[in-house]
C-alpha cells in the first residue's frame, strides 16, 4: 500500500490532487503547471508558492522525476531510471495509473470501516432515540405520581376534617348526657341531705318530744322512707354506673 510520504511526492501542494503536467522550480518545488500558472496570475512576482522564492525561469521546466511509478519498488521513476540496470524487467506505470490503483486498494480497505461506521451512526441514533424516550417516561410517571399524591393527601385532609367532627360531635353528646346526670345526682344528693338533717334534728330532741314525734310519724316515715328510697335507689346505682363508663 502506497504511504503517506508516496502520497506526498504524487500530490500537488496547490489542488492537492496527483499532479497534472508537473513542473519543477529551481527551488526544487514541483506544481501543476496549470496551478502554477493560476497562482501567478494573481501575483505580481513569480515566486513559490510554498517557500517564497522567486523563480528563475518565466516558464519552469517539466518535471520528468514524476512521470513512472515502479510497482515491483513501489517507488517513483523518471524515464532515465526506468532503464537503469535495478529496474530491468520491473512493472512500470504512469503516475496517474499507479495512483488510480493504490487509491482503489485503499477503498477497499476503508469499505469495512465505512460499513460500520455507518452501523454505529444508526446505533446511536437508535440510543439516542432511547435516550429521548426514557426522558419523556420518567417525565409522565413523575407527573402521575405527583397527581396521586395531590389526591392522597387530599382524602387525607377530608377525612381527617370527617373524623374531628365526628369527634367534637360524640364529645358534645357525651358533655351534654354527663351534665343532664350531675344535675340529677346533684337534685338527690340534696333530697338525701335536707332527709338527713331532718332526722339528726328528731335525733336531738328530749326524749318525750322525740318519743311523741317519733311514734306519731314512724309509720308515716317508714313508708315515706320505702317510697324514697325504692325511687332513688336504683337511679342513683345507675347514675354511679354511667358516671364510671366515660
Amino acid at each position: 500500500m502506497i504511504n503517506i510520504k508516496l502520497e506526498e511526492d504524487l500530490c500537488c501542494p496547490v489542488c492537492h490532487e496527483i499532479y497534472t503536467d508537473p513542473v519543477i522550480m529551481s527551488c526544487s518545488h514541483s506544481f501543476c503547471k496549470a496551478c502554477l500558472q493560476s497562482w501567478w496570475a494573481h501575483k505580481e512576482k513569480r515566486d513559490c508558492p510554498l517557500c517564497k522564492r522567486r523563480s528563475t525561469k518565466d516558464i519552469p521546466s517539466p518535471n520528468l522525476r514524476f512521470k513512472l511509478f515502479c510497482l515491483d519498488h513501489q517507488e517513483l521513476l523518471c524515464v532515465v531510471c526506468r532503464d537503469s540496470e535495478k529496474h530491468i524487467d520491473h512493472r512500470c506505470r504512469p503516475i496517474d495509473e499507479a495512483a488510480q490503483q493504490h487509491r482503489e486498494e485503499l477503498e477497499e480497505i476503508l469499505k469495512p470501516s465505512k460499513e460500520r461506521l455507518k452501523l454505529s451512526e444508526r446505533v446511536k441514533v437508535q440510543l439516542d432515540q432511547t435516550a429521548a424516550h426514557i426522558k419523556v417516561q420518567a417525565r409522565h410517571t413523575e407527573r402521575q405520581i405527583k397527581e396521586q399524591f395531590k389526591k392522597l393527601h387530599q382524602f387525607l385532609a377530608e377525612e381527617e376534617e370527617a373524623r374531628m367532627a365526628a369527634l367534637r360531635e360524640e364529645e358534645e353528646q357525651k358533655t351534654g348526657m354527663m351534665k343532664e346526670k350531675m344535675e340529677a345526682l346533684s337534685r338527690e344528693i340534696a333530697d338525701l341531705s335536707d332527709t338527713v338533717r331532718t332526722t339528726e334534728e328528731q335525733l336531738r330532741a328530749e326524749d318525750v318530744s322525740f318519743l311523741g314525734v317519733h311514734i306519731a310519724g314512724v309509720d308515716w316515715g317508714k313508708k315515706s322512707a320505702l317510697a324514697f328510697l325504692s325511687q332513688t335507689g336504683p337511679q342513683h346505682h345507675r347514675l354511679t354506673e354511667s358516671s364510671t363508663n366515660f
